[in-house]
């Protein structure tokens, strides 16, 4: 029992640590981390293979 409680205690706090800019800046929101976002990869010609077959003029 003792287990259990100390693992949601953390998982509790890991979320509310990844959640700061979200749950305490007015405004916030999560950064977006998607493949398409990121110029660089952009840059790279890296895709998501999620999103291939938007992408795809076949």
């Amino acid at each position: 029992m003792k287990l259990l409680l100390l693992v949601i205690l953390l998982i509790g706090l890991a979320v509310t640590l990844l959640g700061v800019r979200v749950f305490f800046v007015k405004g916030g929101r999560f950064p977006n981390t998607h493949i398409h976002s990121n110029p660089e990869m952009r840059r790279r010609g890296i895709t998501c293979a999620q999103d291939e077959h938007f992408y795809d003029n076949n």
